[in-house]
């Protein structure tokens, strides 16, 4: 049995920076994603680096946990990494928009990612080796009008990392949060969010950036990551500022431009 380095969300962004990144040290890698043939392009590319393989599963099905641990016997391997990067947003008010896609988004966004957490845990402890890198967001230390069920499940992320980084101390395996700000991806062009106030005045990164950043980090034993100093003061001001001064100012940068017009 070989190990491997899982990363969700390889089709793009920081997800697919993040697994380049992997593949530079070499070993196996499994690329997991809804998009096969991005999947299949950057399981190409990396090829020269690392044994890439390319899953293509959506996280929101409940039985994406079994596949990707099936596929895992199949290539005759075991998880030491877990980069849990996949994830997406719902904007718009949560009574006037789908609660269908809601709970989508918790599936994704909370539920696989504890799932695949829990599930290569506690082989990593048994082996004293490899580590988990969850990506959660600056928007994490904030409600989210507008968008609050990324910006809760975001908290979630936070939160879970923080702990089990924890209850990990002196095992061997690494646990860490990167908490990124707004970066160049496609996050946000596939939503309303695009439309924002937060989006047009955030500081933006690129994703590479941000992935070499967390990915770093994750190498040092860091058990969190917020790339950029002013990201660092963003979430330290949601820290010390009054909660509803943080809700009144998210709520005025989570407004739709569109609307204001």
């Amino acid at each position: 049995m070989k190990p491997i380095t899982i990363v969700t969300g390889a089709s793009s962004g920081i997800g697919r920076e993040l697994a380049r990144l992997a593949a530079r040290e070499g070993g196996a890698i499994l690329l997991v994603g809804r998009n096969q043939k991005a999947l299949d392009e950057l399981a190409a590319e990396l090829n020269g680096l690392a044994v890439a393989h390319a899953f293509a599963v959506d996280l929101a099905e409940h039985d994406a946990g079994e596949r990707i641990d099936a596929k895992l016997s199949e290539i005759g391997g075991y998880c030491d990494i877990l980069v849990n990067c996949a994830g997406f947003g719902v904007f718009g008010p949560a009574a006037e928009t789908s609660a269908e896609r809601h709970l989508e988004l918790i599936d994704v966004n909370i539920r696989a990612l504890t799932e695949l957490t829990l599930r290569f845990l506690p082989g990593m402890i048994a082996r004293r080796r490899g580590g988990v890198l969850n990506v959660a967001s600056i928007t994490g230390y904030v409600p989210g009008p507008n968008m609050s069920t990324y910006f809760a499940s975001k908290a979630y992320v936070r939160s879970f990392t923080a702990a089990l980084a924890a209850e990990t101390a002196g095992t061997g395996v690494t646990v860490t949060c990167l908490a990124p700000g707004v970066a160049r991806t496609a996050f946000f062009a596939r939503s309303a969010g695009s439309q924002t106030y937060m989006v047009k005045l955030a500081p933006r990164a690129d994703a590479q950036e941000t992935a070499e950043a967390g990915w770093r980090g994750f190498r040092a034993g860091k058990r969190l990551v917020i790339p950029r100093f002013i990201n660092r003061v963003i979430a330290g001001g949601a820290i010390v500022l009054p909660p509803a001064v943080v809700l009144r100012i998210a709520s005025l940068l989570l407004r739709s431009r569109r609307k204001a017009l």
